[in-house]
Order: C-alpha cells, then sequence, then structure tokens
C-alpha cells in the first residue's frame, strides 16, 4: 500500500486547474494554425489569428484565456493500493480548487443553491469529479475546467437502435447546427454512445480530454469521427459563429455496451480553448 499525503493533491490540483486556463496545448495552437490556412473566409481567418493572439497573452502574462474558467470538472484513476494519508480525497481535490482560482485569480463561477438562492461560493467549489478505481499504486488525474456557454448547449437524447449510426450523425450534427455561435467555435465535440443515461453524457465529457488527432481505437468509430468533423464544417457556422470552413476543430466519440431497448447518445462541446491538462501522482 502506498501513502500520498493530502496536501500532495491539492498541490497538483492548484497547479492543474491554472495551468488549465492559462497555457493552450499545442496540440490545439496547431489545429487552429491548420485551420487558418484552410479558411477563404477574411472574417474567419481574422478571428482564428486573434484567438491564436490571445493563446500567446495567456501563456506569456500567465492569465487566463477566457473570463469564463469554468466548472472544475475532474477525471481520476485512482490505484487500489492507494491510501490517502493526512485528509479525505475529494476534500483534497476541493482544496486545490479553492488554493488555484484563488491565488491563479480564475473567475468563480459557481453558485451553492442552483435556482432559489444563487449564492456565489466564492472559491468555484464544490469540483465535479469523475473517478474510477483502477489497479496500482497512483492517481492519475485530468482537469479539464468546463465553461457555460458551451455546456449549455449539451444535449442527451434516447434514442433507438432502430435508428442506426446515421441516425445518430444526424442528431449530432444538428446539435452542433442549433447551437449556432453560442459554444464559441470553433468548438470540439464529444460525443458519448451507449451505457445510460447519464454515462453517455459522462462519456461525451470524457471525450474531450482526448489529444487532437487521438482517433477511437475501433477504426469504425474512428470514421465515424472524420465524417461528423467533414459535416460539421460544411455547416458554414465558422469562428464565433460567422461564417467560415472552421466550425470545429475535432469530433471524439467514445461508447461502451447498453441495454438491448435503447440507445443513450449525448454531445458535449468545448470552445476552442479544449482546456485540459492532467498529471500522475
Amino acid at each position: 500500500m502506498r501513502e500520498i499525503e493530502a496536501t500532495k493533491i491539492s498541490e497538483a490540483v492548484k497547479k492543474l486547474v491554472m495551468d488549465a486556463n492559462y497555457y493552450i496545448g499545442d496540440d490545439v495552437a496547431n489545429a487552429i494554425k491548420e485551420a487558418l490556412q484552410k479558411e477563404t473566409s477574411p472574417t474567419a481567418k481574422e478571428i482564428l489569428n486573434i484567438i491564436l493572439e490571445n493563446q500567446k497573452i495567456a501563456r506569456e502574462e500567465q492569465m487566463p484565456m477566457c473570463q469564463d474558467t469554468g466548472v472544475a470538472v475532474f477525471f481520476v484513476d485512482f490505484g487500489q493500493e492507494v491510501h490517502i494519508k493526512g485528509g479525505r480525497y475529494e476534500d483534497a481535490i476541493n482544496e486545490g480548487v479553492k488554493q488555484g482560482y484563488t491565488e491563479g485569480y480564475l473567475r468563480k463561477s459557481m453558485v451553492g443553491d442552483p435556482i432559489i438562492d444563487r449564492k456565489n461560493t466564492g472559491d468555484n467549489t464544490p469540483a465535479v469529479i469523475h473517478t474510477r478505481i483502477v489497479p496500482g499504486d497512483k492517481i492519475h488525474i485530468i482537469a479539464a475546467p468546463k465553461g457555460g456557454g458551451s455546456e449549455n448547449m449539451s444535449e442527451v437524447k434516447m434514442m433507438k437502435a432502430a435508428d442506426g449510426i446515421e441516425g445518430v450523425k444526424d442528431f449530432v450534427v444538428e446539435r452542433v447546427r442549433k447551437s449556432g455561435g453560442n459554444p464559441c467555435p470553433p468548438v470540439v465535440v464529444g460525443v458519448g454512445l451507449g451505457g445510460n443515461f447519464e454515462m453517455s453524457a459522462i462519456l461525451s465529457k470524457k471525450a474531450l480530454t482526448r489529444n487532437f488527432g487521438e482517433r477511437n481505437p475501433d477504426p469504425k468509430f474512428a470514421a465515424v469521427e472524420i465524417e461528423l468533423l467533414e459535416r460539421i464544417n460544411k455547416l458554414g457556422i465558422g469562428p464565433m459563429g460567422l461564417g467560415g470552413r472552421t466550425t470545429a476543430l475535432e469530433v471524439f466519440v467514445e461508447f461502451m455496451p447498453c441495454h438491448i431497448a435503447s440507445m443513450p447518445v449525448a454531445v458535449n462541446m468545448n470552445c476552442h480553448a479544449a482546456r485540459h491538462k492532467e498529471i500522475t501522482l
């Protein structure tokens, strides 16, 4: 049994949430540069150049690229041979969020009561934590801050198997079309297939933590990702919804088995920042 101090988790989480908001991944920046070369719309080109400049300023000045620094979402693979010493696991993560969002001057967006008394919690806690127990003596943490504009464009649909993969693809493309400029395109589209109602949504969000160019290992679904990206970019929504060839930078599909009577499908989108950072303790 390996012991990890709760304070070590908090320190790691503090750095993750700050880095995720300050430093956009090279894969994302490269994808925007590639899109810039393909764009034909002058307005779209100008917007993509502004996005790249914003990324540069955020990196150099260590400041958030976007004012919406998001709900603090975590995907954690927790080794079953690990013992947390000196505190509770979720408390340690929330302490790291509190420190990172306060010391990093990141906007606090969480309200304690979702509808009646929407008072800000003041430190962006509580975090949303998805934990999976895995073999081993390590903890792998992915921090994926999720902004409200893109999150509000999410949708789960309980489809039928008879709708087929074409029905699924039509649903995904239509969801992006209806979203228009609201999720701050160019977007990254996460698709979750199977499981059940809530698991399809979790799969769609986990899909957004993939690196660009990382295709689904199943060739059938890798082909679906490529086709969806092409179809979405033919919608003409373009950067920030002002037209162009670059509506999405990537599409990622995750799937798992499901009940014979249902076919859950979820769509979750990230804005062009596509924020996520990870660490293994």
